[in-house]
């Protein structure tokens, strides 16, 4: 089942990203300053990892990793990456399945150009939920 809506559609296209040798202090300033809750951490201009507020919590401060250590240090990697073209459901189910919060966004030349997030999604569930009973009726 298609919700007609594209992640194109929703994805945030501002995605923050720091290379990887930045040290977990600026990933945490960088959040801070933009009050956002994740980072993606790249190597060039290919994205590698992300640092999320969990990570910051999970990694830093429960294990008392140095403010200094390099972002590719503790960065969730590998990414699970999607197209812009997918449809909403399908990132969903991705995102389900991986246990994930954020999707980052590539096109085809594999560039950054955006993030969709559990709240992303959670905004327009009312949105979702007529759709879905529009398409069920139809079947009906």
């Amino acid at each position: 089942m298609e919700s007609g809506i594209k992640v194109q559609d929703i994805m945030k296209k501002k995605v923050f990203s720091l290379d990887i040798n930045t040290p977990i202090y600026e990933v945490a300033k960088l959040m801070k300053e933009k009050d956002i809750g994740s980072v993606i951490i790249i190597d060039g201009n290919e994205a590698k990892g992300i640092i999320t507020e969990r990570d910051l919590v999970r990694k830093i401060v429960a294990y008392k990793v140095s403010f200094s250590t390099p972002a590719k240090d503790i960065m969730s990697s590998p990414l699970i990456v999607i197209h812009p073209d997918i449809d909403l459901i399908g990132a969903v189910k991705i995102m389900n399945k991986n246990n994930i919060r954020r999707l980052v966004v590539i096109n085809d030349e594999e560039e950054l150009v955006g993030i969709i997030t559990e709240n992303d999604v959670l905004g327009l569930l009312p949105s979702l939920i007529d759709l879905l009973e529009e398409k069920l009726a139809e079947r009906l």
